[in-house]
């Protein structure tokens, strides 16, 4: 009988002092994959960028780790082992509780905040609508934004004055970046369509360390949260690299099918406004492309089509891209055009099924709308989150303003379906009521 529970007194020695071995590799692995998490991504240069490759940068609002008080720090840096004895450990590491200490420490790293990266590229009298979009953006976002923004020098220190102004808000970072351009091509690439809209395009070549990217022009306005569009890049297949909205509803209304003289994707093209991507893959890709027989990466592919069909294009960094997605249609995930809603979805009458039906996402007031007369719903929209603070009080009660205001509409196609402008805003705005006051 004593023979065995010796046996079974040694199992249960055998199975503790295993089990104390797996919490252990468990430690280690941890504070291992711990490095390469949690890591705040920087902007890097392309090789064609001179000095540092992005101009003065200063992030805002982004609220450190918070210190815990009354918990030893003692083990920060130590791949944590049971089997030492305390006489083996460094000095300033306690071999007590360290163990817990680093679960807990690295449990928070693994699973860090995924933050919503955002980009715009501002020049000439863009300020105040880039400043409107990204207030948008703001007020109904949930996870935490990183905005990019790439302007004009003289741009800089207003921008800084207002984003510090908002650093209250401890929901965002930023980083301003000059205009930047391949050197020997670069007046070539200012001009092209409008000053800095080609800018765009050598994104994934400046933002090297940036894995996806939402671009938008400085004439967007979020009605939802920008949560939701960036969740679309769960959606890509394995080929898909990027996702934008069509030009076109109605053919018969397209520019592309009845003016084009370039390839362009799809039937009526496609809008580069509001364009989301996973640059990661755009950089890794070899694309296809009717210049030589050889795949060509996005590095390599932009200056050869823009010399072979700048005669040929209109739209400037659009129909660039259009080339590219309609020798590439694999590549592309092309999303309803509730998500860049623009004039030519309402103008000559509603053509835009998907905002009908769950009211507008995301508005592109392009051709100006927002500072003239031609589509007052438009500018009524505009003008309401302008004007509006980030109070809940303010936000709240801007709705019935503003729905008085689309009623004068009414003489226009686009003010016929007002309902639609507000329909996405007001859910936002009451779920964004309905958050914890931590969480808005």
């Amino acid at each position: 009988m004593r023979r065995y529970l010796r046996v079974v007194v040694l199992c249960l020695a055998c199975g503790f002092c295993s089990l104390l071995y797996a919490f252990s590799q468990l430690a280690v692995s941890l504070e291992e994959g711990a490095g390469g998490v949690g890591g705040k991504p920087q902007a890097a240069a392309a090789s064609w960028l001179g000095g540092d490759g992005h101009g003065a940068g200063r992030g805002v609002g982004s609220a450190g780790p918070a210190a815990h008080h009354g918990r030893s720090d003692r083990c920060k840096e130590f791949s944590l082992c049971y089997w030492n004895p305390y006489w083996m450990l460094p000095s300033d590491v306690c071999g007590m509780n360290c163990f817990w200490e680093a679960a807990f420490r690295y449990g928070v790293k693994m699973q860090p905040t995924e933050r919503v990266h955002l980009a715009v590229v501002a020049c000439g009298e863009r300020l105040e609508e880039t400043v409107t979009m990204l207030k948008s953006a703001l007020i109904f976002s949930i996870k935490p934004l990183q905005f990019h923004i790439f302007a004009e020098d003289q741009l800089h220190d207003s921008f800084k004055g207002i984003l510090d102004s908002w650093s209250f808000l401890q929901t965002f970072t930023y980083s301003l970046y000059p205009i930047t351009f391949p050197s020997e091509n670069a007046a070539e690439w200012k001009k092209l369509f409008k000053p800095c809209a080609s800018q765009r395009l050598f994104l994934p070549l400046i933002l090297k360390e940036v894995d996806s990217l939402l671009y938008v022009d400085t004439d967007i306005l979020f009605l939802r949260p920008v949560d939701d569009i960036w969740s679309l890049l769960k959606k890509f297949n394995s080929t898909q690299i990027a996702a934008m909205a069509p030009e076109h509803e109605e053919p018969r209304i397209g520019w592309y099918n009845r003016f084009a003289r370039h390839p362009y994707y799809g039937k009526t093209g496609v809008n580069s406004g509001v364009m989301l991507m996973n640059m990661t893959r755009m950089r890794r890709k070899y694309f296809k492309n009717d210049m030589t027989t050889a795949r060509l990466r996005w590095g390599d592919i932009l200056m050869p089509l823009l010399k072979k069909y700048k005669l040929n294009i209109t739209w400037g960094d659009q129909d660039l891209l259009n080339i590219i997605f309609f020798h590439n249609p694999e590549s592309l995930f092309v999303f309803p055009c509730q998500w860049n809603y623009r004039p030519d979805h309402c103008i000559y009458g509603s053509n835009c099924q998907e905002a009908e039906e769950e009211g507008i996402f995301i508005l592109h007031g392009n051709r100006g709308v927002y500072h003239d007369d031609k589509q007052p719903a438009f500018r009524a929209i505009y003008e309401a989150l302008r004007n509006c603070s980030f109070e809940d009080d303010n936000i709240h009660s801007l709705l019935k303003p503003l729905e008085l205001e689309l009623q004068k509409t009414v003489h226009t196609y686009c003010g016929k379906i007002y309902k639609i402008f507000i329909k996405q805003l007001t859910k936002s705005i009451q779920d964004r009521y309905d958050r914890p006051p931590k969480e808005r």
